[in-house]
């Protein structure tokens, strides 16, 4: 006899595939007790820095049922975004990967919505809701749960057949489906990520980051003007920062995604030094109009063009 809550998840499964995400993982949905502390603790030593959304709806972001009425699953989507091509001039102000085509949240929800129909067309009528980077879901954590990948040194989410590049997505559903077993750690004694932090901002140890030391959260959290401590310490990076995931031996198996929405504007990896320093509001418009640089906004971008120069 066949297995109903088998036959969903495999069709699930099918069509998350389909629909181009490279791992889908199922987990039961349930209260984290253990990361609901250790969040708590990240955010008393002040790690989130100037980040004060990451306080609220603790009990939402711990709890899925609180985000869900009836949660039953928790199915965790995982998106490449490695691109092909990278910025041609290697004395340019440098543009974290991820941010190079159009905005994920709007092309996973996309897909998420669709996944989501499909799920109510082939399965029948359940209550859920997709969730992209928007709202308070331990993503990171469900991923390590749901058994896509294990959370590396720096803390991101790593794969033994891919590597990191990747966008995290989930659908919380009142639907059961089989849950999937966490997979084993691989970063063993490696500390790359670690020792290339040029801002010291993966502990020592690992596997725990201070926010308000990343290149990423200064140039785009920081709404404020970046500390001068850090300056000379940016390795040139203008919007997020691809270090720990450069060095990471596990992003050799890193493949260029398929995604036609992440592909650049044609002028992005073209622009030179010269033009980033001499970057006007129009060019910014143009070359980012679908981007998710346009949180930093054109004011946020220059500010941080500028603190990289000597």
């Amino acid at each position: 006899m066949t297995n109903p809550t088998q036959n969903h998840t495999h069709l699930i499964r099918t069509e998350a595939t389909r629909l181009g995400f490279s791992f889908i993982g199922f987990a039961k949905a349930q209260k984290l007790d253990a990361e609901a502390r250790r969040l708590e603790q990240w955010l008393n030593q002040g790690f989130h820095g100037k980040m004060q959304y990451m306080e609220n709806h603790f009990e939402k972001r711990v709890d899925p049922t609180k985000l869900v009425l009836g949660a039953k699953s928790v199915i965790v989507l995982v998106h490449n975004y490695f691109p092909k091509d990278k910025q041609l001039d290697p004395t340019s102000p440098k543009l974290a990967r991820y941010a190079f085509g159009e905005d994920y949240h709007f092309v996973l929800k996309r897909k998420l919505k669709d996944l989501l129909r499909f799920i109510s067309e082939n399965i029948g009528e359940v209550h859920g809701r997709c969730f992209v980077d928007s709202a308070p879901v331990m993503e990171r954590d469900w991923a390590k749960i749901a058994g896509v990948g294990w959370t590396g040194k720096n803390t991101l989410l790593i794969h033994p057949r891919a590597g990191s590049y990747f966008f995290l997505a989930e659908l919380i559903l009142d639907l059961e489906l089989e849950a999937d077993a966490p997979m084993k750690d691989y970063c063993g004694t490696c500390t790359r990520c670690i020792d290339a932090c040029p801002t010291g901002a993966i502990s020592p140890k690992g596997y725990l980051v201070d926010g308000s030391k990343c290149i990423s959260y200064l140039t785009i959290e920081l709404k404020e003007a970046i500390p001068e401590n850090f300056k000379g310490k940016m390795e040139n990076w203008m919007f997020g920062c691809d270090i720990c995931q450069e060095v990471c031996p596990w992003n050799r198996f890193s493949t260029p995604h398929e995604e036609s929405a992440f592909e650049p504007n044609p002028d992005l990896l073209s622009m030179d030094k010269r033009d980033w320093e001499e970057l006007t509001e129009d060019v910014f418009r143009k070359v980012f109009k679908k981007s998710a640089v346009k949180r930093t906004k054109f004011q946020g971008l220059k500010r941080n063009i500028e603190f990289l120069k000597d």
